[in-house]
């Protein structure tokens, strides 16, 4: 279905004008993606697969690290393979695009491009698994999913989007449930350690399980409008698919067991997640350890000073010489001036900007502007380039502080439905309120304010004593409610 793409923007809109608006002209204006020729599908331009790129290989080594291999699944899934496990399917059924025929001919079977793999996973490995010494299987790929989407977004809900999934088989419940949590820690630790994203990770209500889960785990994010973002979700699925798809094995007393199982996964939404975490009305801020380019030079000469040109470009060669393992870029473009090369840096969110002038090169320095709060300084030329490490990690600080600060000072306590309501009458927010997992009294929160969701119930509150907000009964889970992507 072709569908007719809007012109490029040319500005941003501010956020407090359109949040909305405003990230996706963020996206477009700072070339990560554009609109594609098919309803609800993007092109991601150069810029944004080199920040995927690095958010990527920083995944990637934490799942080899855990051990983890990577292999590769067919994009296409034979409609039988999905029937087989009716509580996955009738959770994906509205999602699910088909091909019907190939070439000139009408298929004997629909084929599901696949919006999961753990059916074609399971089909497969039936196969594979026979003793208990096949075990565990830890696995991993790096793919792309098609989900048809009734409202989509750049990056944040795309009918194609890349991701990885992992899917593990294990002997016992509780080595999966290990599994479960590790993966979701290794989420963490990207989020908050690489994005600069601090999560509030959780277990997620019946209703917004997985389809086809025991139970499902996630990470939450608040974006900078107060919104909520599951940024990665890691499902025990117990043995609801290997027994569904006849995996089998022999165990240490050679009884036939069927193998508990896991899934996980992460996709470029998490890209959506950093633009509206750390993005103002410049554009983009990007954290240093996933910016794909980290430091930026900009000579500033004059046509009529030769030598001062000269003396400008053996600088920013020296820079360039002594970079090391720093992502840094020499902006030499032609008929550009520096100001214009300042906003086009600054909109892509480049955390480190080095200006390299004749004047300052006179005095032996040049001048820092760091892009998260605007601040400029003046460092020797000697010695910048030995410190680009540190003003680097201090950046990324920066942006942690700053999101970290945010969702503390909008994260409130609430125990009852009215202090529900009254807590989001301003503006968003997290809300952390006691709560006893009932269904009804789920629906009630969903309806206490406009698109109010019970996100997580938390776990670094489990097991906490209280009242039910809504029917006041005992409860032992604390829910992070908010409204979310």
């Amino acid at each position: 279905m072709a569908d007719e793409r809007p012109p490029m923007p040319k500005a941003i809109t501010r956020k407090s004008d359109d949040f909305d608006r405003w990230y996706t002209d963020t996206v477009r204006r700072a070339e990560l993606a554009d609109y594609a020729p098919v309803r609800g599908c993007m092109v991601i331009r150069p810029y944004g697969y080199a920040l995927w790129e690095r958010i990527q290989r920083a995944l990637d080594d934490m799942i080899k690290r855990t051990g983890h291999e990577n292999m590769y699944f067919p994009l296409l899934i034979p409609e039988s393979y999905l029937q087989k496990e009716a509580e996955h399917v009738k959770g994906f059924a509205p999602e699910v695009a088909w091909v019907t025929q190939g070439g000139q001919k009408q298929l004997e079977e629909r084929l599901a491009i696949r919006p999961t793999s753990e059916t074609i996973i399971c089909s497969m490995f039936a196969d594979w698994i026979h003793s208990y010494r096949d075990l565990p299987v830890l696995i991993n790929q790096w793919c792309n999913i098609l989900r048809w989407e009734k409202r989509t977004r750049l990056f944040l809900r795309t009918t194609e989007f890349l991701w990885q999934e992992g899917h593990t088989f294990h002997e016992t419940r509780a080595e999966a449930a290990r599994e479960v949590d590790t993966m979701l820690d290794c989420y963490r630790e990207l989020a908050e350690e690489w994005l600069a994203i601090p999560v509030v990770p959780g277990r997620k209500t019946d209703s917004e399980k997985f389809a086809g889960a025991e139970y499902t785990l996630s990470i939450e994010a608040m974006m900078s409008d107060g919104w909520a973002l599951q940024a990665g979700t890691s499902h025990q699925l117990g043995q609801n698919f290997t027994r569904a798809y006849g995996i089998t094995y022999s165990d240490r007393g050679n009884a036939l067991q069927h193998p508990f199982q896991t899934s996980w996964g992460l996709s470029t939404r998490i890209i959506g997640g950093l633009i509206m975490a750390h993005g103002d009305d410049a554009g983009l801020v990007m954290p240093p350890r996933v910016a794909p380019i980290q430091v930026v030079v900009v000579p500033v000469t004059r046509s009529n000073d030769p030598e001062g040109a000269a003396a400008v470009e053996e600088a920013c060669r020296r820079l360039e010489a002594a970079a090391g393992e720093v992502r840094l870029r020499v902006d030499r473009r032609d008929g550009i001036r520096p100001g214009e090369k300042y906003n086009h840096w600054e909109l892509r969110g480049v955390p480190l900007r080095l200006t390299v002038g004749a004047r300052d090169l006179a005095a032996g320095q040049v001048t820092v502007t760091r892009r998260v709060d605007g601040e400029s300084w003046t460092e020797s030329l000697d010695g910048v380039s030995g410190r680009l490490p540190a003003l680097l990690t201090e950046a990324q600080g920066r942006i942690w502080s700053r999101a970290e600060g945010l969702l503390r000072d909008r994260t409130v306590e609430v125990g009852s439905l009215d202090q529900l309501r009254q807590a989001f009458a301003k503006e968003p927010v997290f809300a952390n309120a006691p709560f006893c997992e009932r269904r009804e009294c789920e629906e009630a929160i969903n309806t206490a304010a406009p698109a109010l969701t019970v996100r997580v119930l938390r776990r670094d509150r489990s097991g906490e004593a209280g009242r039910c907000l809504a029917c006041g009964e005992p409860s032992s889970e604390v829910a992070l409610i908010a409204r979310a992507y």
